[in-house]
């Protein structure tokens, strides 16, 4: 794979790691504090982007990145109000 289409595959999943974790984020922080539904809402995401990763072919060393981004996503979705 080249640098440009690699590039364009990292951002990409990126973008689709943080509007997941958006949305998850956001039910995650109206449910109760370790609950199941709030344990899910943290770890459904992660087998999604997994897959993603591998689908792409892109190695482990991306993982990280993905990780920043899904946290924000987390984040940033506890705090949308609607």
């Amino acid at each position: 794979m080249d640098v440009s289409s690699r590039t364009v595959a990292i951002v990409t999943i990126c973008l689709i790691t943080f509007v997941l974790n958006l949305f998850f984020g956001y039910f995650r922080a109206r449910e109760k504090k370790f609950s199941f539904k709030w344990f899910l809402c943290i770890h459904l995401p992660i087998p999604l982007v997994a897959f993603a990763r591998l689908y792409a072919q892109l190695d482990y060393v991306v993982i990280p990145l993905f990780l920043i981004v899904a946290v924000a996503g987390q984040i940033m979705g506890g705090k949308v109000e609607i």
